[in-house]
């Protein structure tokens, strides 16, 4: 058969990087992992393409030349993922859907021809099976949790890969904490499942082998969920990979702020090449976070733990939420003030919204307040339930808070308090390539030139390269950064 593989646009979000990663002449900022991780799953003998519409179009030859198309997606690539299904029926080709959108709504896509749910090293053997029978029906569910050691390895070689900003691992699935407002335990269970050391470093030998050099991101909600094996077994073997190659990979991740209460795991994942992690840390309202359920965020100073991470060399990225029932007016300034003084440069604030199926979405339903399914977007200035400070109150809170972190005096501000206190495990200039010296004429001509606030960029500019020059390259990379947030909002604010 011939299988295409089509992973749906994302809109301009926090995430997409978008008008970042024009600086360094790439498209996306990662692949798509779990189209990568079903396309091993599908026998060799099968033809398999794969389209990512944010690097390049779908055209029609590509559907017609398919006898399915399987598109995986995400809540908020929804408007893409019914654009490609839309064309798929017009065509006349067969449609296999799965990923968290379908898993979440199957009721919305009659349409497709067949919902793969869940996870697919459950769902998909059978409904292969099915297929090759001609037996195949319409939606294949399972919602047992599987073993990710049988897991195979994702199949890169079917991207462009220098279309990509980094590349991707995935190591667990699961979170033991139960945050209302997170669906990742609906989708993946308490229960931390691992891959083996052997999965992870097969993983790197082979995107080595295939040529990348530079990041990695480990994709999981909670890399550090299960700390024991990370210290004895994962992190041990990736620094004597590393080692072995000579630290070709950077890598990045999402972890839990008790990260900072282990000083081992800190050393371990600095040692094996972990330069930022992104850290959820919603609100420094103690009473939000009881109400939201996030227990190991409480009864800690939240801006002592973050200031740890940092001087351990790690970047910390902040996700962060407006709009919970326990805030008052009075949260926009305090988010503020706590990003501000955590030296937090990259600062992901959104508004409190309910994804189908969490804790959250369940009580909101019984006290009537919901409005429609969230977006997954959490950029738009949307919320899919009434909030307790009134809706107009929200917005305009949230464009406060939005103005206060990313206007370019306090971003700046921002920028060189974190490189003050920041200590990198390496003690030599960074070598730089080709890339990052484009990058660095694009930043002069778009943000030294061009933009409004470009005394700031200067004074940045020239206070790195002289003060602390092995920091300027990472210094560079926050003024781009700053600059694709302040482009995402002033189109809102424009609105």
């Amino acid at each position: 058969m011939n299988i295409l593989l089509v992973y749906p646009r994302y809109p301009e979000t926090f995430w997409s990087l978008r008008h970042a990663l024009k600086f360094v002449s790439k498209k996306a900022t990662d692949p798509p992992l779990g189209l990568l991780t079903i396309a091993s799953m599908i026998p060799d003998s099968w033809n398999k393409k794969l389209v990512d519409i944010n690097i390049e179009p779908l055209r029609d030859r590509d559907i017609e030349w398919a006898d399915y198309v399987f598109i995986g997606a995400m809540s908020v690539q929804r408007e893409s993922a019914e654009e490609i299904i839309n064309r798929c029926l017009k065509i006349g080709v067969k449609i296999v859907a799965g990923g968290p959108l379908f898993t979440a709504f199957p009721e919305d896509f009659p349409q497709v021809n067949h919902l793969v749910l869940n996870e697919a090293e459950l769902t998909l053997p059978p409904f292969l099976k099915d297929l090759a029978n001609g037996t195949a029906g319409h939606i294949y569910s399972n919602n047992e949790y599987p073993d990710i050691t049988i897991t195979p390895v994702p199949l890169y070689e079917l991207i462009k890969m220098k279309k990509y900003a980094s590349m991707n691992i995935q190591y667990t699935r699961g979170c033991p904490y139960n945050c209302d407002f997170c669906d990742v335990t609906n989708l993946f269970g308490r229960q931390v499942r691992t891959k083996s050391k052997m999965q992870i470093l097969a993983e790197l030998e082979y995107l080595y082998s295939l040529g990348w050099r530079g990041p990695i991101s480990f994709v999981d909600d909670n890399f550090i969920g299960n700390k024991a094996k990370l210290k004895n077994d994962i992190l041990p073997a990736i620094i004597s990979w590393m080692e072995r190659r000579k630290y070709p990979f950077v890598f990045s991740t999402e972890v839990t702020i008790t990260l900072a209460d282990d000083e081992e795991l800190m050393k371990l994942m600095n040692k094996a090449g972990f330069k930022s992690v992104f850290v959820g840390i919603e609100t420094p309202n103690e009473s939000s976070l009881s109400e939201c359920g996030k227990i190991q965020n409480r009864n800690r100073d939240l801006m002592d733990s973050v200031k740890k991470i940092q001087r351990h060399g790690f970047q910390v990225i902040g996700g962060f939420i407006v709009g919970f029932d326990s805030d008052t007016t009075t949260i926009f300034k305090k988010q503020i003030e706590f990003i501000q003084t955590s030296g937090i440069v990259t600062a992901m604030v959104g508004i409190l919204n309910a994804p189908r199926n969490t804790g959250l979405y369940k009580r909101l339903a019984n006290e009537k307040r919901l409005l429609n399914e969230t977006t997954g977007n959490n950029t738009d200035f949307t919320t899919n339930f009434v909030p307790q400070m009134g809706r107009d109150n929200l917005i305009t809170g949230y464009k406060e808070v939005l103005k206060g972190i990313y206007s370019f005096k306090p971003y700046y501000i921002r920028v060189k308090s974190f490189l003050k206190d920041f200590h990198p495990r390496e003690s030599k200039l960074p070598r730089v390539n080709l890339i990052e010296m484009i990058a660095l004429l694009k930043s002069i001509w778009i943000i030294g030139i061009k933009e409004r606030g470009r005394t700031y960029y200067w004074r940045l500019f020239f206070w790195s390269i002289f003060r602390h020059p092995r920091l300027f390259p990472m210094a560079i990379t926050f003024a781009i950064t700053g600059h694709h947030f302040r482009k995402i909002f002033e189109r809102h604010f424009s609105v």
